[in-house]
């Protein structure tokens, strides 16, 4: 068997496992030549309803406004979610609403530093940051940033918060226990969102209007790299292999997915996948690589190799249901969207959605729906 596809097979739920072991067997077909080709390895898509993943449950929350990412606290069994000017808090052990972050006024994203009892609510509206306590969900100070700031992210190494500055066309850096701001990295592009690898000390940010990916040096906060992407086109959601050194462009532009090598910056992998891509997941215990879009599906593809990817599913949702988080614990996906009118369908911009209707679609194996 394939070393590179043998890493998965332990320890996985059944679904995911069975799965894993139908790749590797493709994985272990003989090779008419041992020289690794020049080209990106490029997959066909799977049949549409085939695969693992199925609806496990959806989740009532109500209200009104835009959304936007999600985000996963395995450890707390909580789920945060952005809706309008507020950011929604479930319990995915009870499947529920537990409470909600106020004044987070056009709120993009949520991340989360557990260890300090600390959330991070990225404001586009208000080009700010909220700093809030997990425990009450009260907001304890506020950070400004640059225009319009879209993902977020915790980054334990350096104990640093970076926000993501759309409109902005930067990253801004703070501390995340103090929120003194220490650097503004200008990106010259539209920054949709960033992963980090600690042990390289790298932060990989996706430039969408460039098609590329901007390298920086997280102790510098330099920029070191600017990294084409190159079949795909608009890069919007973003996910990390830090153990095989890939990162894993949804390219919104095009319905691609593209992988490329940390180490050389070189695309070595592509698959397509659903139409308005917005964001990316990958879950290191399955070598499973999602991309949620906004035509109502999510493509699920298998890390075959370092260089090889394989779609296995290709999962409907709902209609703009395009942002999604991963419990890489439950190995469940969670996806966030709103009920709207048939004559909506296939309406450009953003539609009025059926008042009440916002809702939290649940994804998972066979293994993930079986309760202890």
């Amino acid at each position: 068997m394939n070393i590179h596809v043998s890493r998965f097979l332990v320890g996985l739920p059944c679904g995911l496992l069975v799965l894993a072991a139908s790749a590797a067997r493709g994985a272990d077909a003989p090779a008419a030549s041992t020289t690794k080709p020049a080209a990106p390895a490029v997959a066909t898509a799977a049949a549409p309803g085939s695969g693992p993943y199925h609806a496990l449950k959806t989740i009532p929350v109500g209200g009104e406004g835009s959304f936007d990412y999600l985000t996963a606290d395995p450890a707390a069994h909580r789920l945060y979610v952005s809706h309008g000017n507020v950011v929604m808090v479930l319990d995915t052990e009870k499947e529920a609403v537990v409470g909600q972050i106020d004044d987070t006024v056009g709120v993009h994203g949520i991340a989360i530093a557990p260890k300090l009892n600390r959330g991070y609510t990225s404001n586009g509206g208000a080009n700010e940051v909220s700093v809030v306590d997990l425990a009450t969900l009260k907001t304890l100070s506020k950070v400004g940033t640059g225009r319009n700031p879209d993902a977020i992210l915790f980054e334990p190494s350096q104990n640093e918060v970076w926000a993501f500055n759309h409109s902005g066309q930067s990253t801004t850096v703070f501390a995340a226990d103090t929120g003194k701001v220490v650097a503004t990295v200008p990106l010259n592009g539209a920054v949709e969102t960033g992963v980090a690898d600690s042990e390289a000390h790298r932060v990989y940010i996706n430039l969408e209007d460039k098609n590329e990916v901007a390298v920086v040096d997280m102790k510098t906060h330099d920029v070191v790299a600017r990294w084409p992407i190159a079949p795909g086109e608009g890069g919007t959601g973003l996910a990390i292999d830090v153990a095989h050194h890939l990162i894993f462009v949804g390219c919104g532009g095009n319905a691609k997915i593209v992988a490329l090598d940390t180490t050389t910056g070189k695309v070595v992998a592509n698959v397509p996948a659903g139409t308005g891509i917005d964001a990316a997941a990958f879950d290191p215990a399955s070598g499973l690589v999602f991309a949620s879009a906004g035509d109502g599906t999510v493509t699920i593809a298998h890390e075959d190799a370092p260089d090889k990817l394989t779609v296995v599913q290709n999962l409907k949702t709902e209609p703009r249901a395009k942002t999604m988080a991963l419990d890489p614990v439950t190995h469940k996906i969670y996806l966030s969207t709103a009920t709207y009118p048939a004559a909506a369908a296939g309406a450009r911009g953003r539609p009025a959605a059926v008042p009440g209707s916002f809702h939290v679609l649940v994804y998972g194996t066979e293994a993930a729906d079986k309760k202890p």
